[in-house]
């Protein structure tokens, strides 16, 4: 190998640095699997194409706008707000549609709705936008910035902190209003919670709503990091914030930001060496398998998630 242990060591707050960007938009996904599993019991595989239509709007959206004339930063933006808005349009219609009828179900019944609905999520989205990549715009000035041999940008920086700021939110959300005590009452119980006057389908529409509006700005995350949008890029990034979902522990807030972070982190550092540890027979290409692997190393030997579930309060 021409790589020696000490390049390696070098290239370590590199990956950090991508692991924790990368790792955030897990994490914000995760969030939407999460919060639904946790009142529900369900998990919307759907989840990851909401994400996709949430980038695919901004990317119309700012494009149209810039067109027009309309400053870029103030055009994406726009793009962002109405982004939000159609992924919780979104979001409540899978719920009231598509889930809302299947309650008292097998679970296997809205399982297999929930992969129907994907696929039909991700067919509409070739309908109406094609098959061809989508350049996203640059919404932010590409500054560079240096910190212990890491090098990072401008764009990076807002994802991780707007995570980090939406992820609190949420957390001071479930935990301090009332609508959070009501979803919190509907995980435990959902007939004592009607009883006690929790209006149920209210509660569950919010936390597909809710849900939607994070997976919007995910996808406007991904879309600026990577400058690129496809009708197919929300499968894989769904099933990778499922399996952070599981890594954490899905139902568990808490779980679900850290088991993002985490597997940010392990798909970084697993791009950035597998290669000196195989001897360039696999590349940085093959960071999907990471996910996967983790995914299947958890179900088999800790199915309930770092965190476990919370008994009785899933949410």
């Amino acid at each position: 190998m021409d790589i020696s242990l000490h390049q390696l060591l070098q290239q370590f707050p590199q990956q950090v640095v991508n692991g924790l960007v990368q790792g955030s938009i897990y994490a914000l996904v995760a969030l939407g699997y999460t919060m639904v599993y946790g009142i529900m019991g369900l998990i919307n595989f759907a989840h990851g194409e909401v994400v996709m239509i949430g980038t695919l709007v901004a990317i119309t959206v700012t494009g149209l706008l810039a067109a027009a004339g309309m400053p870029v930063g103030i055009a994406g933006l726009c793009g962002l707000v109405i982004s939000i808005l159609s992924c919780m349009a979104i979001g409540w219609s899978l719920e009231r549609v598509a889930y809302r009828p299947l309650r008292g179900s097998p679970r296997l019944t809205p399982l297999i709705t929930a992969i129907g609905m994907s696929i039909v999520l991700q067919n509409l989205a070739m309908i109406l936008w094609g098959r061809n990549y989508m350049t996203f715009p640059p919404l932010l000035p590409k500054v560079n910035f240096e910190f212990a041999g890491a090098y990072f940008t401008l764009v990076q920086v807002v994802i991780v902190l707007l995570s980090a700021l939406m992820m609190s939110g949420l957390v001071l959300l479930v935990y301090r209003t009332k609508l959070g005590m009501a979803m919190r009452a509907t995980a435990q119980n959902p007939e004592v919670a009607s009883l006690m006057g929790v209006n149920i389908n209210r509660v569950i529409s919010a936390a597909f709503v809710i849900g939607s509006a994070l997976a919007a700005v995910a996808g406007v995350m991904v879309g600026s990091y990577y400058e690129v949008a496809h009708y197919q890029m929300g499968f894989v990034l769904g099933l990778k914030a499922f399996t952070a979902a599981v890594l954490g522990g899905i139902g568990n807030l808490v779980g679900a930001m850290v088991g993002g972070i985490l597997l940010g982190l392990i798909e970084a550092l697993g791009a950035g060496y597998i290669g000196y540890f195989t001897g360039d027979f696999l590349g940085s290409h093959y960071q999907d398998i990471f996910a996967f692997a983790v995914l299947i190393v958890v179900l088999m030997f800790k199915p309930s998630g770092l965190f476990g579930e919370k008994t009785g309060d899933r949410a």
